[in-house]
C-alpha cells in the first residue's frame, strides 16, 4: 500500500485517512491520522542574518569613497572560522563546556561567508570605500599591504548573557612580503537577553568592535 508521504498540508492527510478507512485500511488510516499530526507541528526555522549595515546605535563614519591619502589594503580569503562554528545552527551554551545546535533558529547562511563580507563592508565603512577589497583584486589598483584574519572564537558565553569574540589578524606586504605584524583582540558584547535575536544583534556588534580594532592597525 501506498501511503502518501509527510506534507504540510494536514487536511489532505486527513482526506487521505477517511479514503482508506472507507476501503477498509484502518491500520494506514491510523497511520495516516498520525503523520497529520505531525504535519500540523511543523515549523520552518526562523533564519538570522549577520547584516552589512552598522549595528544600531554605533556611531559611523561618514561615508565617503577612499582617498589617495588612505592606503588600500587587500582582505585575504578565506576568513578562517573554527570548524564547529561552520554551519547554519545557532550554538547555544550547554553546560560547562557544551554547545547546543538550535535546529529551528539559523544563520541564513555559514559565519565562514557572512564573517568576510560583513567585516570587509566595516572595514571599507570605517576607512572610506574601496580602502578594502577582497580577492581578485583589480589589476589596476595597488595596495599597500595583505590583511590576514582568522577569528579563533566566536561563541554565547555560557550564561547567555554576552558574545565573546576572539580573533587573530596580521599584516604584511603587499605580495605577502616583509615580516608580518601580528594583532589579536578579545571581545565580548553584553546580550539585551538571552533570545536568538538579542545574540544575533551582539555577534554583529561584536564584528563591528574587532572591524574598529583591525582598521587603527591599518596605517
Amino acid at each position: 500500500m501506498n501511503l502518501p508521504s509527510l506534507s504540510r498540508d494536514p487536511a489532505g492527510i486527513l482526506s487521505g485517512a477517511v479514503r482508506s478507512a472507507r476501503q477498509g485500511g484502518w491500520l494506514a488510516a491510523l497511520l495516516l491520522i498520525g503523520l497529520a499530526g505531525c504535519a500540523s507541528q511543523i515549523s520552518e526555522p526562523t533564519l538570522y542574518l549577520l547584516r552589512s549595515d552598522p549595528p544600531p546605535g554605533v556611531v559611523a563614519p561618514v561615508e565617503a569613497s577612499a582617498t589617495a591619502k588612505v592606503s588600500r589594503w587587500q582582505l585575504m580569503l578565506p576568513v578562517r572560522v573554527p570548524e564547529y562554528l561552520d554551519r547554519t545552527a545557532l550554538l547555544l551554551p550547554q553546560g560547562a563546556n557544551g554547545v547546543q545546535p538550535t535546529f529551528n533558529k539559523r544563520w541564513a547562511e555559514p559565519l565562514s561567508s557572512s564573517v568576510p563580507r560583513v567585516l570587509a563592508q566595516d572595514l571599507n565603512t570605517l576607512r572610506g570605500q574601496g580602502s578594502v577589497w577582497t580577492t581578485p583584486v583589480p589589476d589596476n589598483l595597488v595596495v599597500k599591504g595583505q590583511l590576514r584574519v582568522e577569528v579563533l572564537a566566536f561563541d554565547v558565553a555560557p550564561s547567555g548573557a554576552a558574545v565573546m569574540l576572539k580573533a587573530h589578524w596580521s599584516t604584511a606586504g603587499a605580495n605577502g612580503t616583509g615580516a608580518p605584524q601580528s594583532h589579536v583582540a578579545t571581545i565580548t558584547v553584553p546580550s539585551q537577553t538571552s533570545d536568538a535575536d538579542a545574540l544575533v544583534s551582539a555577534h554583529r556588534l561584536a564584528l563591528w568592535q574587532l572591524a574598529q580594532a583591525i582598521a587603527g592597525t591599518l596605517e
